[in-house]
């Protein structure tokens, strides 16, 4: 684990405890002149998509970055496949390896098949044009949640410290992180999503294999054949190719 510079143009603030990161992004980003990453050592208030309660034991990263987004909502969305790569190239960075690292469509890291980190997209404005966007990010750096906090069939979390041996604290990831973000974010704002999805889709868990999407009451169950250029799952099924824009994926 060679050093790492903090990337230029992104500002940092580092907080003992706060409700959620995410909550905190949406309190200050009226007053921010540009990105800022928002890290909390606690929260107390922490969530995870839909609502549900996050588990985020201590020595593990809590992190949002706040951005202010030039392009319209659905574009500035696919800022999650962005930060995803970025968590990987952290993860492979800290760890000095890439063996049982892939992504888990839409938004979650895994390592050996378990849950290692998650992303979680919020924004704020309404019509053409976005007041700012925060990805919030939660890594299971040094502990697991126990899998009763799991809903049922849903991957089993993990850590990295259990995983890898790697031990790494929350503000050493983050700058990681940070510049791993950086280098994405560049690219995916000169030369748009295409190359950021194929990089995603180089580390797509279980792609050519047949998963199961769940959204609200309905599933769907078919090949995972890619990730389109608007960022939604694309299955082959019985019936037929189904694109699906937003969904829990179940192995």
């Amino acid at each position: 684990m060679g050093m790492i510079q903090w990337p230029d143009g992104y500002g940092s603030r580092v907080l003992d405890e706060v409700d959620s990161t995410l909550n905190e992004a949406a309190r200050i980003a009226p007053e921010l002149a540009g990105p800022e990453w928002i890290m909390a050592h606690r929260q107390t208030a922490a969530r995870g998509r839909r609502g549900r309660a996050w588990s985020n034991p201590e020595g593990n990263l809590a992190a949002t970055l706040v951005l202010f987004p030039q392009e319209p909502p659905a574009i500035a969305a696919l800022r999650s496949f962005v930060a995803s790569l970025a968590l990987f190239d952290a993860c492979v960075a800290v760890c000095g390896r890439n063996e049982g690292f892939e992504l888990k469509w839409p938004n979650d890291v895994l390592l050996n098949g378990g849950k290692l980190a998650g992303i979680l997209l919020e924004s704020s404005g309404r019509g053409p044009r976005i007041g700012h966007l925060a990805i919030g990010i939660g890594v299971n750096l040094v502990d697991a949640p126990s899998s009763e906090m799991v809903e049922p069939g849903a991957v089993p979390p993990v850590s990295l410290l259990s995983s890898t041996g790697a031990r790494v604290d929350a503000e050493t990831f983050l700058t990681f992180l940070a510049a791993a973000y950086a280098r994405h974010e560049a690219a995916f704002t000169a030369y748009g999503f295409e190359p950021i999805r194929t990089a995603w889709l180089n580390r797509a868990a279980r792609l050519g294999e047949v998963i199961t999407a769940r959204t609200g009451n309905s599933e769907t169950t078919g090949t995972f054949q890619t990730v389109d250029a608007q960022g939604n799952l694309v299955l082959n099924t019985s019936r037929g190719r189904v694109t699906i824009p937003a969904a829990d994926v179940y192995f």
